[in-house]
């Protein structure tokens, strides 16, 4: 009888272990801990090393006094954001695999952006073009990698509210099409928001949360019945990388919110941008993403806006752009600026659940 309990006792025990629920607490924990306890030495290296904010002459002049503000803060948050999927996620599950493989390719983009505009002591960095390429590079690398492991899953839902799903089964050119420009797009409009003590770092936290609980749901037979979506197996394990994302990313607010110790850099949104767009897609919910990611996106027409005005009027449409510095220079404070932002981010996450 008592072999009989402990047998059932360890059983119990490893099960609980080995478990998702457990296994996504420590995700969360070991990604927050490595970024909260971590990210001041690195800004005491990366001080030491003067690798420091650069700050573009035409911005706002309040932003002036953070041109000694360490930078490339991103690595801290992929380090912690790599380690703890690395510990605690199943790496036989072909979407971990996906993702861990090539975050690494893309945040070197966002490291030789940021490498370049401290070693030239400019706020560009690489050329546009430069950058586009390389992205379109690794973006179609993934694309098509993805496809030729998973071509039944081709296709994206359309969730309406109070009208049943609708999917789009698309063939392989309108699949890269589309995904090529969601992920392009999203990962350059989150670096454009860059510009503000933790104004993109906690929309990224509840698109994270928001894509989690999508990809638990998917692939969950039951819940995906429920919620009227497309089952897809193993989709769960998504969620591993969601917490790890909104761990290292909390603490990285503790010290990047205002008045900032350190920024994210291009390696950091570039890439956190990426992230969450190839989850989206890879749950099959571009639809319901792209609301949640709607902050971002207007950001990014804001500055297309801007741009094709002053070319054909030589006027400016926004007193700035990206647009917070618009209510920057309306009179805002900045903190004021980025907490609503955060309130619409939250809204629009939430939106995007309550139509799921």
């Amino acid at each position: 009888m008592l072999f009989q309990y402990l047998k059932y006792y360890i059983i119990s025990l490893n099960y609980f272990f080995f478990s998702l629920k457990f296994r996504s607490i420590m995700t969360f924990l070991t990604s927050f801990c490595i970024t909260f306890f971590y990210t001041p030495y690195f800004i005491f290296f990366l001080k030491k090393n003067k690798i420091s904010q650069i700050i573009r002459n035409e911005g706002p002049i309040t932003h002036l006094k953070k041109k000694n503000t360490p930078t490339m803060g991103g690595i801290i948050i992929l380090v912690s954001v790599f380690i703890s999927v690395f510990f605690w996620a199943q790496l036989s599950n072909k979407y971990i695999f996906y993702i861990l493989t090539t975050i690494v390719l893309y945040s070197i983009i966002g490291f030789l952006d940021d490498y370049y505009k401290i070693i030239l002591k400019n706020s560009k960095g690489l050329i546009p073009l430069q950058k586009i390429l390389l992205q379109s590079i690794i973006i179609m690398i993934t694309l098509i990698y993805m496809f030729f492991n998973d071509t039944k899953n081709l296709y994206i839902q359309l969730i309406i509210p109070f009208v049943e799903k609708i999917e789009l089964n698309l063939n392989f050119t309108s699949y890269l099409i589309i995904s090529y420009f969601i992920i392009l797009g999203i990962s350059n409009s989150v670096n454009l928001t860059d510009g503000l003590d933790g104004l993109v770092i906690m929309p990224i936290i509840f698109i994270s949360i928001g894509l989690g609980l999508l990809a638990y749901f998917t692939g969950d037979i039951n819940l995906s019945r429920y919620f009227n979506i497309n089952y897809i197996k193993n989709t769960k394990e998504l969620i591993i990388i969601c917490l790890a994302i909104v761990g290292s990313g909390l603490g990285f607010l503790w010290f990047n919110t205002y008045p900032a110790k350190i920024f994210m850099g291009d390696v950091g949104s570039l890439t956190l941008g990426y992230i969450i767009s190839i989850i989206a897609i890879l749950i099959k919910q571009e639809f319901l993403f792209l609301i949640m990611s709607s902050i971002f996106i207007i950001e990014f027409i804001s500055v297309i806006i801007q741009v094709l005005r002053f070319k054909y009027s030589k006027k400016r449409f926004f007193l700035m752009a990206p647009l917070h510095h618009h209510f920057e220079l309306k009179g805002l404070k900045e903190s004021c600026v980025v907490v609503r932002f955060w309130i619409i981010s939250f809204i629009l996450v939430l939106i995007s659940l309550i139509i799921l």
